[in-house]
């Protein structure tokens, strides 16, 4: 088969490594004299400094070492960069203690600040699930204002890992399953966080991480290797990196995993030639916690000398928390084994950085109180909070209009634990964020509907979910309606935190099953940060809301959609199975040889469950209906180079105005290297009034019909394609046309 290679997207994607040895960092003006003036002034010690990063003891996000000498350290030019320092106060105070030092190079300082600093937004899963590019940018600029006022630089987000097994708990960290659709939320968050000008007070350097195939982790366990094909590296799991470099962003981090036998901290080819080589990356890479000493532990390294030695080498330029760097490297240097200018390169990469953030010009910059009160909680951010807490949620199913509750007069019954905890409606990942400031759900419900129509009973004890049943009849019995609310605990997703099982408790869905016996209406709201299972019970709901972690404004966010004063329009970014023995289960799978079937036998099925999954990715109902039309592709046959143009009809043919996200999948149906069933490659929001029609365009050129073959080269290749229409990955029509 011919096939065309753009050699312009091989090169800048993946086609090409760069040449051995050290690709130094390119820095232009104003910057390059100016770094380089610092770095002339500095000893091996100093510049050793730069590239030590020690957490604070306020709070922790990793193993921590006991140590009372991080002050003298910083005095001493020891330490280049902290994090977990948070408030004006703290930073000011250890900012002085670095203009004590010799050269008085201002520290960095980093948190992770991944949905929210003090106001909290949705956790990523959850808002990925708006999807609502826009959405996440002004969110991801939200925390970062609110970050930078409470004087910290540099967030470790936002994590770009792909993932297809709702076993690993970082899920709730991410985007989801889909690569593509992974890379525009990546940029849409780097572009946030960092806005036009690093120099901007009110913006934070972010983080690329998890550098890479973190993702991957074998049956989902948290820190777990990671075996994968060169292919699907470079198909799915690196292409949201690339996005990120191509949006600015100012660093990445290093992956706990090894690839191809080799720890991610330690390896020269993923760092060196392909992101520093053949990328370009021009910014800082960093270990994760701790990541760099763990080299010894993968059997990688000796000790954590040999640690240092590789890390350095492989082009880690900050070692987090490992203490490798500052306790070995001056010594690898003067033994030989590492040429100072591999220093001298990782150095400049955090000079840079902290010239464009303006530290070098006034290192107190970030440490105005009367900007950190004025911003913190502010009415503008938690309105934003709402805004993102209402798109993020999803309507999994709604029987005989059991929602919403529009002009609703009557009791409400609000059963679970989970409805009234204030901590829970924080999620994981939102240290800052105040738990008495959440919004829970007895409390928005309360504002909406008023006290005196809102029974709340718990139904379940929180802390052990054994039923409290008695109650929550009684509160039934003496309500219009049932709103009651299940699923899993804010520390049962996030980091460290993979489970075998991801049913929600058994008692939670008999509790659902329990209450439907009332005759009354059963709503029920799923919280979680994954993709769960519950067969038991939704057959017995006549409504399910999916309403994740929604942060500061959570109670708020569901009162609103279940009152319909916001009609639904979240879709699933990643597939919810029906049986653990599904994952990994993802809708752009690759078909075999003997395809699954449910007619024919010897065919890629289970003997025991289903293969279809319980919700399939991009699926959302809305309280309205709505009509998608056949595509229809302005002609049959495209020559090479053309953008394709496909175009379908939209129409709302229900009751309520509602936004619905058109869909647009494709697939190459034969080519060099097989290609996935389908793969999405475009979306459209449109909001329609009831009986409004609209007409919806996409365009597909080589970034939408490429991929990868088998020498890595991205490639085009002709031949026929299927492009498929819907409101998500499973409910399609298609058309087929030829690229020449």
């Amino acid at each position: 088969m011919k096939r065309w290679i753009c050699p312009l997207m091989a090169l800048a994607l993946w086609g090409c490594s760069a040449p051995e040895g050290l690709t130094e960092v390119s820095i232009g003006e104003p910057y390059a004299a100016k770094v380089d003036s610092v770095l002339r002034l500095m000893t091996l010690d100093e510049k050793i400094g730069q590239l030590n990063q020690y957490t604070g003891n306020f709070q922790a996000t990793g193993p921590v070492v006991d140590d009372t000498t991080k002050i003298d350290q910083i005095k001493r030019g020891m330490v280049g960069s902290m994090l977990n320092i948070k408030g004006v106060a703290n930073t000011r105070e250890l900012q002085e203690y670095a203009m004590q030092s010799r050269l008085k190079i201002p520290l960095l300082f980093g948190l992770d600040v991944i949905h929210g600093m003090r106001t909290i937004y949705p956790i990523p899963l959850g808002e990925a699930a708006s999807f609502d590019l826009d959405l996440m940018r002004r969110t991801a600029a939200g925390a970062a204002r609110e970050a930078a006022a409470q004087g910290v630089h540099w967030t470790f987000a936002p994590m770009m890992d792909v993932s297809r097994d709702a076993r690993w708990g970082r899920v709730m960290e991410g985007s989801g399953e889909d690569t593509w659709y992974g890379s525009l939320v990546a940029q849409a968050r780097v572009k946030g966080f960092q806005g036009d000008d690093l120099a901007d007070v009110e913006t934070v350097m972010a983080c690329a991480k998890h550098f890479a195939a973190y993702g991957a982790c074998i049956a989902g366990k948290d820190y777990n290797a990671v075996d994968i094909s060169d292919l699907t590296l470079h198909e799915v799991y690196l292409p949201p990196f690339k996005a990120a470099v191509d949006a600015g962003v100012a660093s990445f981090m290093n992956s706990f995993n090894e690839i191809n036998g080799i720890p991610s901290t330690g390896n020269r080819h993923i760092q060196r030639d392909l992101l520093k080589g053949a990328w370009g990356f021009n910014g800082l890479t960093v270990s994760d916690w701790g990541s760099i000493g763990e080299m010894i532990a993968h059997g990688f390294v000796p000790d954590l000398k040999g640690a240092a030695e590789s890390a350095i080498l492989a082009g880690c330029d900050m070692d987090m928390e490992s203490r490798a760097y500052v306790s070995n490297l001056k010594a690898l240097v003067e033994e030989g084994k590492v040429p100072e200018r591999y220093i001298d390169d990782a150095v400049r990469r955090v000079l840079l950085k902290k010239f464009q953030l303006g530290l070098f010009d006034d290192p107190f910059r970030y440490c105005d109180l009367e900007r950190e009160a004025r911003t913190v909680l502010c009415d503008s951010l938690r309105a934003l909070s709402r805004e993102a807490g209402r798109k993020s949620i999803v309507l999994l199913k709604n029987e005989n209009n059991a929602l919403p509750l529009v002009g609703f007069r009557g009791r409400i019954a609000l059963i679970g634990s989970l409805a009234a905890s204030k901590i829970d409606m924080r999620g994981f990942w939102a240290n800052e964020g105040v738990i008495d400031e959440m919004v829970t759900v007895r409390e928005g419900f309360e504002r909406r509907f008023g006290a005196r129509s809102v029974i709340y009973a718990d139904g379940y004890d929180l802390e052990t979910n054994e039923l409290k049943l008695p109650e929550a009849m009684r509160a039934a019995a003496q309500a219009d309606v049932v709103v009651v609310a299940v699923g899993e605990r804010y520390f049962n997703s996030g980091e460290a935190k993979s489970r075998a099982d991801i049913n929600i408790p058994a008692t939670h869905q008999q509790l659902v099953r329990e209450l439907k016996r009332s005759g009354k209406r059963v709503i029920v709201l799923l919280m979680g940060g994954r993709p769960m299972i519950f067969n038991e019970m939704a057959p017995a709901a006549d409504a399910i809301l999916l309403t994740w972690w929604l942060g500061t404004e959570a109670g708020n966010a569901i009162a609103d959609v279940v009152a319909g004063d916001y009609n639904p329009s979240g879709k699933l970014p990643m597939t919810f199975p029906a049986h653990v023995g599904q994952i990994p289960i993802y809708y752009n799978y690759k078909s075999t040889g003997r395809p699954e079937s449910k007619d024919r036998g010897y065919s890629c099925c289970y003997q025991d469950i289903d293969f279809e999954p319980a919700y399939p990715f991009g699926y959302g109902l809305s309280y309205t209906t709505f009509e998608i039309g056949e595509p229809v592709l302005a002609k049959q046959a495209w020559k090479r180079g053309e953008d394709v143009e496909v175009t379908v009809r939209v129409k709302n043919t229900g009751r309520y105005a509602g936004r619905e996200t058109v869909q647009l999948y494709v697939r190459d149906l034969v080519a060099s290297v097989t290609r996935p069933v389908k793969e999405l490659r475009g979306f459209r929001q449109v909001y329609l009034e009831p009986g409004e029609e609209t007409e919806v365009r996409f365009t597909l050129g080589d970034a939408e019909l490429g991929f990868h073959n088998a020498a890595l080269e991205y490639v085009v290749e002709p031949g026929t394609f299927r492009v498929m229409v819907g409101p998500d990955s499973k409910r399609v029509k298609s058309a087929e046309f030829e690229l020449l």
